[in-house]
Protein backbone atom coordinates (compact mmCIF):
# COMPACT_ATOMS: atom_id res chain seq x y z
CA UNK A 1 0.00 0.00 0.00
CA UNK A 2 1.42 3.41 -0.90
CA UNK A 3 1.69 5.72 2.07
CA UNK A 4 -0.23 9.01 1.73
CA UNK A 5 2.12 12.00 1.58
CA UNK A 6 0.93 15.50 2.33
CA UNK A 7 0.93 17.83 -0.68
CA UNK A 8 3.18 20.20 1.25
CA UNK A 9 5.87 17.50 1.54
CA UNK A 10 5.58 16.34 -2.08
CA UNK A 11 8.51 16.99 -4.41
CA UNK A 12 7.91 19.17 -7.47
CA UNK A 13 8.44 16.26 -9.85
CA UNK A 14 5.67 14.28 -8.07
CA UNK A 15 3.05 17.07 -8.16
CA UNK A 16 0.21 16.62 -10.65
CA UNK A 17 -0.53 19.54 -12.99
CA UNK A 18 -3.90 20.21 -11.35
CA UNK A 19 -2.23 20.44 -7.92
CA UNK A 20 0.52 22.83 -9.01
CA UNK A 21 -1.25 26.03 -7.93
CA UNK A 22 -2.05 24.62 -4.49
CA UNK A 23 1.50 23.28 -4.13
CA UNK A 24 3.00 26.68 -5.03
CA UNK A 25 0.69 28.41 -2.54
CA UNK A 26 2.10 26.20 0.23
CA UNK A 27 5.72 27.18 -0.49
CA UNK A 28 7.57 29.60 1.80
CA UNK A 29 8.39 32.71 -0.26
CA UNK A 30 9.78 34.74 2.63
CA UNK A 31 13.45 35.78 2.35
CA UNK A 32 14.36 33.11 4.91
CA UNK A 33 12.47 30.43 2.99
CA UNK A 34 14.09 31.39 -0.30
CA UNK A 35 17.53 31.46 1.31
CA UNK A 36 16.90 28.05 2.88
CA UNK A 37 15.84 26.60 -0.49
CA UNK A 38 18.98 27.99 -2.14
CA UNK A 39 21.12 26.54 0.67
CA UNK A 40 19.49 23.12 0.29
CA UNK A 41 19.98 23.22 -3.47
CA UNK A 42 23.64 24.15 -3.11
CA UNK A 43 24.27 21.41 -0.56
CA UNK A 44 22.51 18.88 -2.80
CA UNK A 45 24.64 19.92 -5.79
CA UNK A 46 27.84 19.98 -3.71
CA UNK A 47 27.27 16.51 -2.27
CA UNK A 48 26.30 15.02 -5.65
CA UNK A 49 29.00 16.48 -7.92
CA UNK A 50 31.81 18.05 -5.87
CA UNK A 51 32.12 16.13 -2.59
CA UNK A 52 32.65 12.66 -4.10
CA UNK A 53 35.44 10.11 -3.81
CA UNK A 54 36.14 9.80 -7.49
CA UNK A 55 35.30 13.16 -8.98
CA UNK A 56 35.28 14.18 -12.59
CA UNK A 57 34.74 17.31 -14.59
CA UNK A 58 30.95 17.01 -14.48
CA UNK A 59 30.20 19.35 -11.59
CA UNK A 60 32.71 22.03 -12.49
CA UNK A 61 31.71 21.98 -16.15
CA UNK A 62 28.06 22.45 -15.13
CA UNK A 63 29.00 25.55 -13.12
CA UNK A 64 31.04 26.86 -16.05
CA UNK A 65 28.19 26.22 -18.50
CA UNK A 66 25.78 27.99 -16.16
CA UNK A 67 28.12 30.98 -15.94
CA UNK A 68 28.38 31.16 -19.74
CA UNK A 69 24.60 31.06 -20.16
CA UNK A 70 24.07 33.71 -17.47
CA UNK A 71 26.71 36.04 -18.90
CA UNK A 72 25.15 35.70 -22.37
CA UNK A 73 21.71 36.49 -20.97
CA UNK A 74 23.07 39.57 -19.16
CA UNK A 75 24.79 40.88 -22.30
CA UNK A 76 22.05 39.90 -24.78
CA UNK A 77 20.65 43.41 -25.13
CA UNK A 78 24.10 44.61 -26.25
CA UNK A 79 24.71 41.61 -28.52
CA UNK A 80 21.26 42.00 -30.10
CA UNK A 81 22.16 45.44 -31.50
CA UNK A 82 25.41 44.15 -33.04
CA UNK A 83 23.75 41.48 -35.19
CA UNK A 84 23.03 43.64 -38.23
CA UNK A 85 25.99 45.98 -37.93
CA UNK A 86 28.42 46.06 -40.89
CA UNK A 87 32.08 45.59 -39.94
CA UNK A 88 33.84 47.75 -42.53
Amino acid sequence: LPVAVLLKDTKLMDVKLGQLGTWLAMRDFTPGGILGAMRRGYMRYYNKYINVRKGGLGGISMVLAGYIVLSYMWSYSHVKHDRRRKYH
